[in-house]
């Protein structure tokens, strides 16, 4: 609103040019935001790697390597972009920046602190869920129009693997739903508020839905291609997958484009089970932190555990990946959303 009167009195524009033109600089200013956020994180999953591996890790370019990222980006710009003969060049440009857009259209409706998002929307669940769902496209897109057998085989893979998980995270969705009593993220959060001093154990994991909390984080695993689920692109198998004839800045987009999905995952894992910005404990000085500092630990939690299972845990075979959605993570799912209706209809009631 500050932005919108500054348009209108000081510079003296329309309502409705204000209005546009402050929501511009917002979207701006948080897209700029997220992007540090992003380079940073890059750099504390290698860190994390190279941890578990014994090793240091970035620490080269500016002080313990702070800058590796932003070499790695300029990098990225300056190099020639190469598109194959026979690829389908508009298709083959089009699906990176499909991809980095979708990902970045999903933090539309995620609510930092109590009032701060961009789109608080009254179905934002609903949103973000059709988001994740189109991100397959880019991939597809990308395999398709290499004119390559290796990027077509990972397309398919991953269009068969996200639409396996996602199904599975629907379910975990709407039991979160069931809780909550709203499509709204900022809703969400607020159900699991409490005055109670240990604030933590109101919150969503430590109730009914806590084995809802492990399958989401192994399908967000899989949503997103990470390790152990990262089939679509298994070196030893399909190269590089989908994007092996990418280089540049199209690759870049992708890179940006998975790493976005990544902590937007965690982001939901801290929303819809850990409270969101919501502090742990009702007490002082823990109060006195500002409650978007907290949604950003989460975040950074969540992330390291997603590091950690990349450099421990062993890919998985295509077969098992298939069989854990399918005859695991599905049923588990599927029962809990009755489990838990039943639960908030007849139980909760009385308690």
């Amino acid at each position: 609103m500050a932005l919108v009167s500054f348009f209108e009195n000081t510079v003296g524009l329309p309502h409705a040019w204000a209005w546009f033109l402050s929501n511009a600089a917002l979207i701006l200013i948080f897209d700029v935001v997220l992007l540090v956020l992003i380079a940073y994180l890059l750099l504390f999953d290698r860190k994390v790697w190279a941890a578990v591996q014994m090793r240091r890790g970035p620490n080269v370019v500016g002080p313990f390597g702070l800058l590796q990222t932003f070499a790695d980006l300029f990098k990225f710009l300056f190099k020639e972009v190469i598109i194959p003969a026979g690829a389908n060049k508009v298709l083959f440009l089009i699906a990176p920046f499909l991809t980095v857009l979708l990902a970045f259209a999903g933090w539309a409706v995620v609510p930092m602190d109590e009032g701060m998002v961009i789109a608080d929307i009254n179905v934002g669940i609903l949103y973000l869920f059709a988001m994740s769902s189109l991100g397959v496209y880019g991939i597809i897109i990308a395999g398709w129009a290499s004119n390559s057998k290796y990027p077509f085989l990972s397309a398919l893979r991953a269009a068969a693997q996200m639409v396996s998980y996602e199904v599975s995270i629907g379910f975990v969705i709407i039991t979160v739903l069931l809780f909550a009593g709203s499509l709204n993220l900022s809703d969400i959060v607020r159900a699991q508020a409490t005055t109670g001093t240990l604030a933590l154990f109101s919150w969503n994991w430590f109730s009914i839905l806590f084995p809802m909390l492990p399958i989401f984080f192994v399908s967000a695993l899989a949503e997103t291609n990470r390790p152990p689920f990262d089939l679509v692109e298994a070196e030893s198998e399909l190269v590089a997958g989908f994007f092996v004839e990418y280089s540049s800045t199209p690759f870049l987009l992708f890179f940006l484009g998975e790493y976005l999905s990544i902590v937007l995952m965690c982001a939901m894992c801290s929303i819809l089970f850990l409270g969101g910005w919501l502090t742990p404990f009702n007490i002082v000085p823990f109060t006195w932190v500002p409650g978007i500092i907290w949604f950003l630990l989460k975040i950074v939690f969540f992330f390291f555990m997603f590091a950690m299972v990349k450099a421990m845990v062993p890919r998985y075979r295509y077969d098992q990946l298939m069989r854990l959605g399918w005859k695991v993570f599905l049923p588990t799912s599927l029962a809990w959303v009755i489990l838990t209706a039943a639960w908030v209809l007849f139980v909760r009631p009385h308690l």
